[in-house]
């Protein structure tokens, strides 16, 4: 992994410490303790699932609902197995556990850009490790700088990690499956929002990849 790739890494994970004040603020909104967020950043380490589960306890919702969203939104990582597993090759078991726990879109997105299995490795662990530091680093200034705001969503950042998530999902709509497959889920979250407990929309939103399946293999990639 040469410099220019380092500092690509490092600007990347820079801003994603960045979000992780913002999932420091909304967690001390929540009521989460310092030490209740920094283990959430350190064991889940995955914004979305974080997040996830931190708006539906703010929201009234039961810690079940908040567990099976987080859950939900974490289960894309396991698609990237395949993608890093020659890079977790490592005899020690620690190594590779600690690998496992840096398996997230950041990691596999920089570790892939690689053009050698060298530099991917190499890709992989400077991006998790710094992303880790920075992440919980974010967590624990935005914990103690929400005990300031006397409400966060004045300031915007209620919208910043919503924008951010679609933003990264818009790319990944490229095929008509997956386009039915994103209509449906919104379509059942905006109708199941009113009528069910909180958190329960983003799991009922599963049955959307039942249109898209059908669909995929009915006529193949659009």
């Amino acid at each position: 992994m040469n410099n220019s790739h380092r500092r690509e890494a490092f600007v990347l994970t820079a801003a994603i410490g960045l979000l992780g004040i913002t999932f420091g603020v909304f967690a001390d909104s929540a009521e989460f303790s310092l030490a209740q967020a920094i283990v959430l950043s350190s064991l889940t380490f995955t914004g979305a699932s974080q997040f996830a589960a931190v708006s539906v306890i703010e929201s009234g919702g039961n810690p079940v609902t908040a567990v099976g969203s987080a859950l939900l939104l974490a289960a894309r990582n396991s698609l990237y197995g395949p993608l890093v597993a020659p890079l977790l090759s490592s005899p020690s078991r620690f190594q590779r556990a600690l690998g496992v726990h840096f398996v997230i879109d950041e990691t596999t997105a920089m570790a892939t850009a690689q053009s050698s299995i060298e530099e991917s490795r190499d890709a992989f662990w400077f991006t998790g490790i710094w992303l880790f530091i920075l992440w919980n680093a974010g967590t624990i200034i935005g914990v103690l700088v929400g005990g300031l705001l006397e409400d966060p969503s004045v300031w915007g950042l209620d919208a910043a990690f919503p924008a951010a998530f679609v933003a990264l999902l818009m790319p990944h709509l490229r095929t008509r499956a997956k386009k039915v497959t994103a209509f449906f889920g919104a379509g059942i979250t905006i109708i199941a929002v009113p009528l069910s407990p909180v958190g329960l929309p983003v799991l009922l939103s599963l049955f959307a990849l039942g249109p898209g399946i059908w669909l995929q293999y009915r006529k193949g990639p659009q």
